[in-house]
Formats: C-alpha cells, sequence, structure tokens
C-alpha cells in the first residue's frame, strides 16, 4: 500500500486488510511517502499495535516507486495491491486468491465501487460508477467475467512479477496499465472478476479532483506515446471535447472580428454547436436521470462531470504533445501544486 496524506483514510483501509480471513501468512507492507498530516506518525502506531504490518521509506512519493519497495521487501508468493483511499470488501483476499487458481491467470481484478459522503463526493462517486463518467472500464462496473486490459489493484503472482519486471518507475499515472500490458504480452493472463469489489473514496473538493484528472491524462497522454493504439478508444474522447470547445472559441472570436461570415460561418457554427449542445444535453441528463440524488448532489453534477472530462482532455493533450515530464498528481498536497521532491 503505497501512502501519502491519508490521515482521513488510512485506518479505515488497514483494517479492512487485516480482516481479511485468508489460510496462508499475511502481511500488509505500507510504503510511506513524505506526508504532513500525521499520516507517518499514525501509521507507525498502526504498525506497533499489529506486526503484521511492516513499514518501508518512499522518499520520492511516487506510487511506483512506493509499490516496486513494498514488493520487495514482501516475503510470500501473492502481492495484493491495496491503495489508502479504498476499502477491501469482505473476503475479497480469499475470493480473489480461488479465482487466481481457477483461471490460471497472472493478475485479477474487481470492481471498483466509488462512495461519497458529502454531496460533492457522491456525485464525483457516481459518475465514478458510470462508464459516461470514465469511459466504461470493466472494473467500473461491469458485470462479465473474463479476460481484461488491465485490473484495478490487482491480486498477482509474484513469480510473473519477477520474470516481466515490476512497476515501471519512470511511469507516474497509469503504471497498472503498463505493467499488465506487459503481463499479457509475455503470454499470461489478467483476469476480472465482478464478484471482487473494492470500496473506493474520491477526491473531496473540486479543484482536487481537476489536479487528479488533468494529472492522470498527461500520463496517459504519454502512454499513448509510448504504446499508439494499444490504448483504447475511449481514451481519445475526452481530448477529442476539447479540442472542439477550442474551436468553437476560435470560430466566435472569428465571427465577432468579422474575418468569419456567411456560408463559412454558419457551416463552422453548425459543426462545433452540434456536437457540444449534445453534449451539454448528455450532462443534463446524467445530472436529472433517476439515481442522482439530493438537489445538492445533482448540481455538483453538472460541474462535475465536465471537470472530469476537460481536465483530463487538457492533461492527455499535454501528454501527448510534450510528454507527462514531470506531472503528478498533486491533489493529495494541500495547496501544492508543484512536483514532489
Amino acid at each position: 500500500m503505497p501512502v501519502l496524506n491519508e490521515r482521513a483514510y488510512l485506518e479505515h483501509a488497514i483494517a479492512s486488510v487485516l480482516a481479511q480471513d485468508v489460510d496462508a501468512a499475511t502481511e500488509l507492507v505500507l510504503a510511506l511517502g513524505p506526508s504532513t498530516d500525521g499520516t507517518t506518525e499514525l501509521a507507525r502506531r498502526l504498525a506497533a499495535a499489529d506486526d503484521r504490518i511492516r513499514l518501508v521509506d518512499n522518499p520520492a512519493a511516487h506510487i511506483p516507486v512506493g509499490l516496486n519497495a513494498a514488493i520487495r521487501a514482501s516475503r510470500y508468493g501473492t502481492i495484493v495491491r491495496v491503495d489508502a483511499h479504498s476499502e477491501l470488501s469482505p473476503g475479497y483476499a480469499a475470493l480473489a486468491l480461488q479465482t487466481l487458481e481457477r483461471t490460471g491467470s497472472a493478475n485479477v481484478g474487481g470492481v471498483m465501487h466509488a462512495e461519497g459522503r458529502t454531496p460533492f463526493q457522491k456525485a464525483v462517486a457516481r459518475l465514478y460508477n458510470s462508464p459516461v463518467g470514465l469511459g466504461g472500464g470493466a472494473y467500473h462496473g461491469s458485470s462479465q467475467e473474463g479476460e481484461a486490459e488491465s485490473a484495478y489493484l490487482g491480486v498477482m503472482r509474484r513469480e510473473v512479477l519477477d520474470e516481466v519486471g515490476l512497476f515501471d518507475e519512470s511511469i507516474r499515472r497509469g503504471e497498472d496499465w503498463e505493467l499488465n500490458l506487459r503481463i499479457r504480452q509475455a503470454g499470461h493472463k489478467v483476469w476480472f472478476d465482478p464478484d471482487l469489489s473494492v470500496t473506493y473514496w474520491p477526491r473531496e473538493s473540486w479543484l482536487r479532483l481537476a489536479r487528479q484528472f488533468r494529472a492522470t491524462g498527461a500520463w496517459r497522454g504519454e502512454l499513448v506515446r509510448r504504446f499508439g493504439r494499444r490504448n483504447g478508444i475511449r481514451y481519445f474522447a475526452p481530448p477529442a471535447l476539447v479540442v472542439v470547445v477550442a474551436l468553437a472559441v476560435v470560430i466566435g472570436v472569428l465571427q465577432l472580428t468579422g474575418v468569419l461570415s456567411g456560408v463559412a460561418s454558419l457551416i463552422a457554427s453548425i459543426l462545433v454547436s452540434v456536437p457540444l449542445a449534445l453534449y451539454l444535453l448528455l450532462v443534463v441528463g446524467v445530472a436529472l436521470a433517476p439515481g442522482g440524488g439530493g438537489v445538492r448532489q445533482r448540481m455538483w453534477t453538472l460541474l462535475v462531470l465536465p471537470t472530469m472530462h476537460i481536465s483530463w482532455g487538457l492533461g492527455f493533450l499535454g501528454g501527448v504533445l510534450r510528454g507527462a515530464r514531470d506531472t503528478v498528481d498533486a491533489s493529495r498536497l494541500g495547496t501544492r501544486n508543484t512536483p514532489l521532491p
């Protein structure tokens, strides 16, 4: 479990891990980044109270670096990746181990079920659980078991990780997708089991959500630079939206200044206004659809859905054009929006 500034969530996440009933020796290795909210002190107190918890340092604060440090420090043949912002459902580990054996897979994952406490977080969670929000990956709500492109978190055979190499430490986001690509290229299976469920708690504020999605989009753009069309077509929808919005602004300026007029102006307006109008109808429809919660949650949905898409799309275009470089997810760093040490 890589950990950075997760004081509000860490104890519940750890409790959900330690409560797993597995017929084998277990341990929980925490990779501690340079937290500033008391997370490290809390982790040390929890480790002192339970000898199953072990601590390793992750001074770089990057997720793949922390994951690799924890894996190298681990002692057993199966690696269960967990997240400090999530909680494992009862029986998760035991069922995942059974699925590994039953399917002969190298990596098994399940459903990422987002939950929220405030109207804002509930709006984000609802969109996480919807294909409209995050593009329809299997782990966002599919009920069909089978081979998959990637796995959320993942329960992995250590021998396969040793064979293909651990997480690529040059990738700050999307490191799981890239690892699963190597696993599949080596001839192993990645498996999705909808009976596996992990509760995920999204970001708690609009600014943090926007920062998270911009960083994630930038690294997906980097992965497109590296691996091209191995990336699914759904990843190109948000940047397409950003391009249409930018074209609408340019066309509007040209029309106001008189540079664009007549039939050409009409055609240009139609080309950008139709997709934008359809997108606006989609956003309003999602906000008003059954299950959208109370008035405040529905109002947040009107803002959250475009924020997710546009932030991700802007990050993606930057990542494709110039690479992700030092882009990090600064959403857990308070008001800081700079690269981590």
